[in-house]
C-alpha cells in the first residue's frame, strides 16, 4: 500500500505540475474551443487573474504531492479542482474525461490514505 501511495501521489502531482508548467511557458499552443466550452473558458479568462492563480496553485500543490511535503494540506486544496476538472470534462468535454477519472480516484484514494489526518477536520465541536 505505501509503494502504491507514492506512486499515485507523484503521479498526481507530476500531472499538475506539467498542467502549470505547459500554461505558463505556452507549450502546446492555445486549444481550439467550440461551444459550452469556450464559453466557460473565455468567463474563467474574463477576471484575468483566475486562470493564473488556478495554475500557481496547482504549481505548488503539485510540487507538494512530488515532495511528499503536505500533502494532506495539497489534497485539501485540490479537491475543489478536482472536482471542477471532472465536471467540466463530463459535462463539457468529454476527451478528457479518462484523465479527470484518474485525478477523482487518485485524489479519493489519497484521501482515504490520509484518513487520520483529516479526521479532525471532520469532528462536530
Amino acid at each position: 500500500m505505501k509503494i502504491a501511495t507514492v506512486i499515485v501521489r507523484i503521479l498526481m502531482g507530476l500531472l499538475f505540475i506539467a498542467g502549470s508548467i505547459a500554461f505558463f511557458l505556452k507549450l502546446g499552443g492555445e486549444p481550439q474551443l467550440e461551444g459550452d466550452l469556450k464559453t466557460y473558458f473565455e468567463g474563467l479568462s474574463a477576471s484575468r487573474y483566475f486562470i493564473p492563480f488556478l495554475k500557481v496553485t496547482e504549481l505548488i500543490c503539485g510540487i507538494a504531492l512530488v515532495a511528499g511535503r503536505f500533502v494532506p494540506l495539497a489534497l485539501i486544496v485540490l479537491s475543489p479542482i478536482v472536482v471542477n476538472i471532472f465536471l467540466v470534462h463530463l459535462f463539457l468535454d468529454h476527451s478528457g474525461l479518462p484523465l479527470a477519472i484518474f485525478l477523482v480516484l487518485a485524489n479519493s484514494f489519497l484521501g482515504y490514505v490520509y484518513l487520520e489526518k483529516f479526521k479532525p477536520l471532520l469532528q462536530a465541536k
